[in-house]
């Protein structure tokens, strides 16, 4: 009777340290984001005090007024620049993945000759960062007249986003059993039909989180924008987070109300499609 109180004890003091630790994990993430936010709404005097104010004595939505140019200061172009990423960000997530489906399917139903190093080549071109591209990329661009377009971002990140969507499909589709295609074929179904009503909808949970990386990575990305684009009617709104540097000073507080106004979609997308991520996943967790 004695051991059994002692186990449940134990157990019990396990659980409650598992969660401390988890709340501990999740606080140290969620400051800065928490930062952030407090920091759009405090005025710059709090902002850049020293020592730090961590609880704000007053809060405003002057940034926000001033980044549409309700407070005099000459608003930022934030709906052109949030335009500009959806436009980008949606028009290469959709064409990455139509690729991605196309590259995983193949790679986990066919044998061709060199599939292995056809595979390890498509991953080895995602190893390499983006960085290291920008230059080599605003040359061609700047030779080829497709710099400081949404057609040449577009272009940029579908190759970025190809070989991890690739990858990761051809994960999920590893996971659909062979024997419902052909039950279907033989059923009637060409073999488009047996793709499209048998074998796709088992992965759309797997496809559709491969989607949303595709979508964050296109939205959040920074160093290659930086370097391709110059005018509003092409940044996108990590790039336009640079409209609030200047010389001598940075406007904190405009930074990080447009730091808010980016991470709301990322998390509205997020919070819509939960179900279908981590269903998505847990899917493609494990490989044959």
């Amino acid at each position: 009777m004695a051991s059994a109180t002692q186990h449940r004890i134990k157990k019990r003091a396990l659980k409650t340290a598992h969660f401390l630790g988890l709340f501990l994990a999740m606080s140290l993430i969620c400051i800065p984001g928490l930062w952030v936010v407090l920091n759009s709404f405090r005025p710059t005097i709090e902002i850049m005090a020293k020592p730090p104010v961590w609880m704000p004595q007053s809060l405003s939505l002057d940034h926000y007024r001033a980044m549409f140019g309700g407070a005099g200061e000459g608003g930022i172009p934030v709906m052109t620049y949030f335009r500009n990423s959806l436009i980008i960000s949606i028009t290469s997530t959709v064409i990455a993945l139509l690729v991605g489906m196309a590259g995983g399917y193949a790679f986990a139903r066919y044998s061709f000759k060199a599939k292995g190093m056809m595979f390890v080549a498509l991953m080895a071109s995602r190893a390499v960062p983006g960085v290291a591209l920008s230059l080599p990329l605003f040359i061609i661009f700047g030779r080829t007249g497709i710099i400081d377009t949404h057609f040449g971002l577009i272009l940029v990140y579908v190759a970025m986003n190809v070989p991890f969507t690739i990858w990761l499909i051809d994960g999920f589709f590893r996971q659909v059993p062979k024997e419902l295609a052909e039950a279907a074929e033989i059923d009637g179904c060409t073999r488009w039909q047996a793709f499209w009503k048998v074998e796709f909808p088992v992965a759309r949970s797997g496809i559709a989180s491969a989607g949303i990386f595709a979508f964050l990575t296109s939205w959040n990305e920074y160093a290659l924008a930086s370097q391709l684009t110059r005018s509003t009617t092409s940044k996108t709104m990590p790039v336009g987070l640079l409209d609030f540097t200047s010389q001598f000073t940075l406007n904190w507080g405009g930074m990080c109300a447009l730091a808010v106004l980016m991470i709301i979609p990322a998390l509205l997308l997020t919070f819509v499609v939960q179900k279908h991520l981590i269903a998505g996943l847990t899917f493609g967790g494990v490989k044959g």
